[in-house]
Protein backbone atom coordinates (compact mmCIF):
# COMPACT_ATOMS: atom_id res chain seq x y z
CA UNK A 1 0.00 0.00 0.00
CA UNK A 2 1.32 3.45 -0.93
CA UNK A 3 2.60 5.70 1.83
CA UNK A 4 0.21 8.54 2.59
CA UNK A 5 1.75 11.89 3.55
CA UNK A 6 -0.05 14.49 5.65
CA UNK A 7 1.20 18.05 5.16
CA UNK A 8 0.25 20.51 7.89
CA UNK A 9 0.35 24.26 7.30
CA UNK A 10 -0.33 26.56 10.23
CA UNK A 11 -1.06 30.21 9.63
CA UNK A 12 -2.25 33.51 11.05
CA UNK A 13 -2.81 36.61 8.91
CA UNK A 14 -0.82 34.96 6.12
CA UNK A 15 -2.86 36.15 3.13
CA UNK A 16 0.21 37.62 1.43
CA UNK A 17 2.17 34.35 1.30
CA UNK A 18 -0.04 31.34 1.87
CA UNK A 19 -1.11 30.94 -1.78
CA UNK A 20 2.51 30.19 -2.73
CA UNK A 21 2.75 27.68 0.12
CA UNK A 22 -0.45 25.94 -0.96
CA UNK A 23 0.56 25.94 -4.61
CA UNK A 24 3.90 24.31 -3.81
CA UNK A 25 2.07 21.46 -2.05
CA UNK A 26 -0.56 21.01 -4.74
CA UNK A 27 2.13 20.88 -7.47
CA UNK A 28 3.84 17.88 -5.89
CA UNK A 29 4.01 14.91 -8.21
CA UNK A 30 3.42 12.41 -5.42
CA UNK A 31 -0.34 11.71 -5.36
CA UNK A 32 -1.07 10.35 -1.88
CA UNK A 33 -1.15 13.64 0.01
CA UNK A 34 -3.50 14.87 2.73
CA UNK A 35 -3.26 18.67 3.09
CA UNK A 36 -4.34 20.16 6.42
CA UNK A 37 -4.42 23.92 7.09
CA UNK A 38 -4.84 25.21 10.64
CA UNK A 39 -5.57 28.93 10.86
CA UNK A 40 -5.59 30.86 14.12
CA UNK A 41 -8.73 32.86 13.25
CA UNK A 42 -6.96 35.33 10.95
CA UNK A 43 -8.35 38.84 10.71
CA UNK A 44 -7.15 39.42 7.15
CA UNK A 45 -8.32 37.47 4.09
CA UNK A 46 -6.24 34.32 4.74
CA UNK A 47 -9.40 32.21 4.96
CA UNK A 48 -10.61 33.55 1.61
CA UNK A 49 -7.33 32.57 -0.04
CA UNK A 50 -7.50 29.07 1.42
CA UNK A 51 -11.14 28.60 0.47
CA UNK A 52 -10.37 29.65 -3.11
CA UNK A 53 -8.55 26.32 -3.52
CA UNK A 54 -11.76 24.45 -2.73
CA UNK A 55 -11.63 20.70 -2.23
CA UNK A 56 -7.92 20.56 -3.02
CA UNK A 57 -7.46 21.30 0.70
CA UNK A 58 -8.28 18.16 2.68
CA UNK A 59 -9.07 19.89 5.98
CA UNK A 60 -9.29 23.59 6.86
CA UNK A 61 -9.81 24.80 10.43
CA UNK A 62 -10.00 28.48 11.38
CA UNK A 63 -10.36 29.14 15.10
CA UNK A 64 -8.44 30.79 17.95
CA UNK A 65 -5.46 28.86 19.26
CA UNK A 66 -2.70 29.21 21.81
CA UNK A 67 0.09 29.88 19.36
CA UNK A 68 1.95 28.20 16.51
CA UNK A 69 2.81 24.99 18.35
CA UNK A 70 -0.74 24.52 19.58
CA UNK A 71 -1.83 24.85 15.93
CA UNK A 72 0.77 22.26 14.89
CA UNK A 73 -0.56 19.88 17.53
CA UNK A 74 -4.09 20.31 16.18
CA UNK A 75 -2.80 19.41 12.73
CA UNK A 76 -0.95 16.32 13.94
CA UNK A 77 -4.05 15.14 15.78
CA UNK A 78 -6.11 15.48 12.59
CA UNK A 79 -3.52 13.80 10.35
CA UNK A 80 -4.28 10.34 9.01
CA UNK A 81 -1.13 9.90 6.92
CA UNK A 82 1.67 7.45 7.58
CA UNK A 83 4.14 10.34 7.45
CA UNK A 84 3.66 13.93 8.63
CA UNK A 85 5.42 17.06 7.35
CA UNK A 86 4.92 20.62 8.62
CA UNK A 87 5.20 23.52 6.17
CA UNK A 88 4.54 27.00 7.54
CA UNK A 89 2.69 29.66 5.61
CA UNK A 90 5.90 31.61 4.84
CA UNK A 91 7.59 28.52 3.39
CA UNK A 92 7.27 26.56 0.17
CA UNK A 93 8.73 23.42 -1.39
CA UNK A 94 11.71 24.09 -3.64
CA UNK A 95 10.70 21.59 -6.34
CA UNK A 96 7.68 19.57 -7.42
CA UNK A 97 9.22 16.17 -6.60
CA UNK A 98 10.19 16.76 -2.95
CA UNK A 99 7.48 14.52 -1.50
CA UNK A 100 8.29 11.77 -3.99
CA UNK A 101 11.92 11.84 -2.87
CA UNK A 102 10.89 11.76 0.78
CA UNK A 103 8.62 8.78 0.20
CA UNK A 104 11.38 6.93 -1.63
CA UNK A 105 13.61 7.25 1.44
CA UNK A 106 10.87 5.91 3.71
CA UNK A 107 10.17 3.05 1.30
CA UNK A 108 13.79 1.98 0.89
CA UNK A 109 15.10 2.42 4.46
CA UNK A 110 13.89 1.84 7.99
CA UNK A 111 13.90 5.58 8.68
CA UNK A 112 11.36 7.03 11.10
CA UNK A 113 12.36 10.59 10.24
CA UNK A 114 13.69 12.24 7.06
CA UNK A 115 15.17 15.74 6.73
CA UNK A 116 17.04 17.79 4.14
CA UNK A 117 18.38 21.24 3.26
CA UNK A 118 16.75 24.66 3.41
CA UNK A 119 17.37 28.10 1.92
CA UNK A 120 16.30 31.38 3.48
CA UNK A 121 15.02 33.85 0.89
CA UNK A 122 14.02 37.50 0.81
CA UNK A 123 10.54 38.26 2.10
CA UNK A 124 9.40 40.03 -1.06
CA UNK A 125 11.69 38.43 -3.64
CA UNK A 126 11.96 34.70 -3.07
CA UNK A 127 14.48 34.38 -5.89
CA UNK A 128 17.12 36.03 -3.70
CA UNK A 129 18.78 33.58 -1.29
CA UNK A 130 20.12 35.15 1.91
CA UNK A 131 21.28 32.05 3.76
CA UNK A 132 21.78 28.35 3.03
CA UNK A 133 21.16 25.73 5.70
CA UNK A 134 22.93 22.59 4.55
CA UNK A 135 21.95 20.14 7.24
CA UNK A 136 24.32 17.30 6.36
CA UNK A 137 24.18 13.74 7.61
CA UNK A 138 24.40 13.65 11.39
CA UNK A 139 23.94 11.44 14.41
CA UNK A 140 22.21 12.09 17.71
CA UNK A 141 25.59 13.14 19.12
CA UNK A 142 25.62 16.07 16.67
CA UNK A 143 23.11 17.88 18.89
CA UNK A 144 25.82 18.20 21.51
CA UNK A 145 27.81 20.25 18.98
CA UNK A 146 24.94 22.65 18.39
CA UNK A 147 23.43 20.88 15.37
CA UNK A 148 19.77 20.43 14.56
CA UNK A 149 17.90 19.73 11.29
CA UNK A 150 15.87 22.50 9.63
CA UNK A 151 12.43 21.85 11.06
CA UNK A 152 10.45 22.74 7.89
CA UNK A 153 12.27 19.93 6.08
CA UNK A 154 11.52 17.28 8.70
CA UNK A 155 9.10 14.45 7.92
CA UNK A 156 8.14 12.11 10.76
CA UNK A 157 6.28 8.81 10.78
CA UNK A 158 2.98 9.34 12.58
CA UNK A 159 3.74 6.32 14.74
CA UNK A 160 6.80 8.14 16.10
CA UNK A 161 4.70 11.15 17.10
CA UNK A 162 2.27 8.77 18.76
CA UNK A 163 5.15 7.34 20.77
CA UNK A 164 6.99 10.57 21.55
CA UNK A 165 4.06 12.96 22.00
CA UNK A 166 3.10 16.37 20.63
CA UNK A 167 4.85 19.74 20.73
CA UNK A 168 5.41 21.20 24.20
CA UNK A 169 3.37 24.41 24.11
CA UNK A 170 5.09 25.84 27.18
CA UNK A 171 7.87 26.84 24.75
CA UNK A 172 7.27 30.02 22.73
CA UNK A 173 10.00 29.67 20.10
CA UNK A 174 11.96 26.47 20.78
CA UNK A 175 9.28 23.76 20.81
CA UNK A 176 10.59 22.51 17.47
CA UNK A 177 14.11 22.23 18.95
CA UNK A 178 12.71 20.47 22.03
CA UNK A 179 10.84 18.07 19.76
CA UNK A 180 14.00 17.27 17.81
CA UNK A 181 15.91 16.60 21.05
CA UNK A 182 13.08 14.34 22.17
CA UNK A 183 12.97 12.40 18.90
CA UNK A 184 16.71 12.11 18.26
CA UNK A 185 18.13 11.77 21.77
CA UNK A 186 15.37 10.58 24.09
CA UNK A 187 13.69 8.21 21.61
CA UNK A 188 16.80 7.62 19.47
CA UNK A 189 14.81 7.72 16.25
CA UNK A 190 16.19 6.32 13.01
CA UNK A 191 16.83 9.37 10.84
CA UNK A 192 17.86 9.71 7.19
CA UNK A 193 19.33 12.76 5.46
CA UNK A 194 18.02 13.65 2.00
CA UNK A 195 20.82 15.77 0.46
CA UNK A 196 18.66 18.09 -1.63
CA UNK A 197 17.19 21.56 -1.24
CA UNK A 198 13.73 20.77 0.10
CA UNK A 199 12.26 24.03 1.37
CA UNK A 200 12.63 27.76 0.79
CA UNK A 201 11.79 29.87 3.82
CA UNK A 202 11.19 33.60 4.02
CA UNK A 203 13.68 35.19 6.41
CA UNK A 204 12.45 36.52 9.74
CA UNK A 205 11.69 33.72 12.22
CA UNK A 206 10.21 34.49 15.65
CA UNK A 207 13.41 33.73 17.57
CA UNK A 208 15.54 36.00 15.34
CA UNK A 209 13.41 39.15 15.27
CA UNK A 210 15.33 40.97 18.02
CA UNK A 211 18.19 40.57 20.47
CA UNK A 212 15.64 40.12 23.25
CA UNK A 213 13.99 37.28 21.35
CA UNK A 214 17.35 35.71 20.55
CA UNK A 215 18.34 35.71 24.23
CA UNK A 216 14.97 34.24 25.17
CA UNK A 217 15.44 31.59 22.50
CA UNK A 218 18.82 30.63 23.97
CA UNK A 219 17.16 30.27 27.37
CA UNK A 220 14.47 28.06 25.86
CA UNK A 221 17.14 25.96 24.11
CA UNK A 222 18.70 25.23 27.50
CA UNK A 223 15.28 24.45 28.97
CA UNK A 224 14.61 22.02 26.11
CA UNK A 225 17.48 19.84 27.32
CA UNK A 226 16.40 20.08 30.94
CA UNK A 227 12.77 19.10 30.31
CA UNK A 228 14.01 15.90 28.65
CA UNK A 229 16.45 15.11 31.48
CA UNK A 230 19.34 15.56 29.06
CA UNK A 231 22.59 17.31 29.82
CA UNK A 232 24.28 19.31 27.04
CA UNK A 233 27.98 20.06 26.93
CA UNK A 234 28.95 23.43 28.39
CA UNK A 235 29.41 24.79 24.86
CA UNK A 236 26.30 23.27 23.24
CA UNK A 237 23.91 26.21 23.70
CA UNK A 238 26.62 28.65 22.59
CA UNK A 239 27.44 26.67 19.46
CA UNK A 240 23.83 26.38 18.29
CA UNK A 241 23.44 30.03 17.16
CA UNK A 242 27.11 30.29 16.17
CA UNK A 243 26.71 27.45 13.65
CA UNK A 244 24.27 29.65 11.74
CA UNK A 245 26.98 32.18 10.87
CA UNK A 246 28.54 29.84 8.31
CA UNK A 247 25.19 29.48 6.55
CA UNK A 248 25.58 33.01 5.19
CA UNK A 249 28.76 32.00 3.32
CA UNK A 250 27.78 28.63 1.75
CA UNK A 251 27.79 28.91 -2.04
Amino acid sequence: MAIKISIITVCYNSAATIAQTIDSVLRQTYPEVEFIIIDGASTDYTADVVKSFGRKISHFVSEPDNGIYDAMNKGIQKATGDVIGILNADDFYAADDILQKVVTIFETTDAELVYGDLHYVKQYDTNIVTRKWKAGAATAKSFYRGWMPPHPTVFVRRALYEKAGLFNTSFKSAADYEMMLRLFLKHQCRAAYLPVLMVKMRAGGVSNLSLKNRLRANGEDAAAWKVNNLKPQFFTIILKPLRKIGQFFIR
